[in-house]
């Protein structure tokens, strides 16, 4: 074992195995002592180096690596753990830190950086990007590349530049052409998208006591199921149903009801039949679309003979 790799496992304890079957620990480790992540163990498993850089306080994994906490799991090319010293409430007087050596300690891993070929996933829920990144004390991720999605078992969300999952807030936003694509073809599309999932309902009996250490969330990628609650688009919000398309500058769409409302110039469109106006209500399980009064411009309508009926307006 190479001399900083002795140092680093004496004084990391959470980065426990290489790639199996061959694992490396200490022997004098404790599951406190592996607690570096505000309540959960994090497991880092690789197969090629393993780098460890005094100055900038960081482990690099590469040749393919994979990063455990609770049921979430982070694969990439290259994992990137950025460590700190964790905060001691209380100090024995009698005992003495080495302030020479900046990683002496107690250590925590804080932040989780991922590149290449990067796949987050639990039981229910995956996503997909180039680069990721994960902070731990904000429990925000963000993802980056090409071809960002994240699937669940009710909807995908897919962006063009940038991916990002809340986990306290249960929110889920995409940055760019972001498309929110439910299981029968509903689909919510704009520049900015914010989507909330709510856990799936149960009745428990008895609830189950939480531990005050237990950092646990619902939703995307943050432990157990969840279902699409409501999304919120910002700019050139389209929603599409069988039959029309609507447009809009923003709008929210509520799964429960199915039913979604759009503000500022709004377009409903079906074939060529066009009602132009500033709000509407989007029905997405019948397909009707209503267009509603506002004081910016009238309700204006184009009908096409031989064409279907177009959006009703509100009287």
């Amino acid at each position: 074992m190479r001399p900083f790799q002795t140092h680093l496992l004496s004084a990391l304890t959470a980065l426990l195995c290489t790639a199996a079957p061959l694992c490396i620990s200490t022997a004098h480790a404790t599951a406190g002592e592996q607690d570096l992540s505000h309540g959960q163990t994090v497991k880092l498993f690789w197969k090629g180096e393993e780098v460890y850089d005094r100055n900038s306080q960081t482990v690099t994994l590469s040749g393919g690596a994979r990063a455990i906490r609770g049921d979430v799991t982070v694969d990439a090319d290259t994992l990137i753990g950025y460590l700190r010293k964790k905060n001691q409430p209380t100090q024995d007087p009698q005992q003495k830190s080495d302030s020479s050596d900046p990683m002496s300690g107690s250590l925590e891993l804080y932040r989780l950086e991922a590149r290449g070929h990067v796949h987050v996933y639990n039981q229910a829920d995956q996503a997909w990007g180039d680069r990721g990144m994960y902070d731990m004390d904000q429990a925000v991720m963000l993802l980056t590349g090409h071809a960002l999605r994240l699937t669940t078992p009710q909807d995908i969300l897919t962006a063009r530049d940038v991916m990002e999952y809340h986990a306290r807030d249960h929110m889920s936003v995409g940055r760019g052409n972001a498309t929110v694509t439910t299981n029968d073809g509903k689909q919510v599309q704009a520049d900015v998208l914010a989507a909330y999932t709510a856990p799936q309902s149960t009745t428990p009996t008895t609830p189950a006591p939480q531990s005050a250490n237990t950092n646990t969330t619902n939703g995307p990628l943050g432990g157990g199921s969840s279902k699409l609650d409501r999304a919120y688009g910002w700019g050139h919000v389209i929603i599409r149903t069988q039959n029309q398309t609507a447009t809009g500058d923003r709008g929210v769409y509520v799964a429960d009801s199915q039913i979604a409302r759009l503000i500022g110039h709004v377009h409903v469109t079906q074939g060529q039949n066009q009602n132009n106006g500033s709000q509407a209500i989007v029905n997405m399980k019948t397909g009707i679309a209503t267009m509603l009064p506002g004081s910016d411009s009238p309700i204006q309508g184009l009908v096409v003979p031989n064409e279907a009926a177009p959006s009703q307006p509100h009287k």
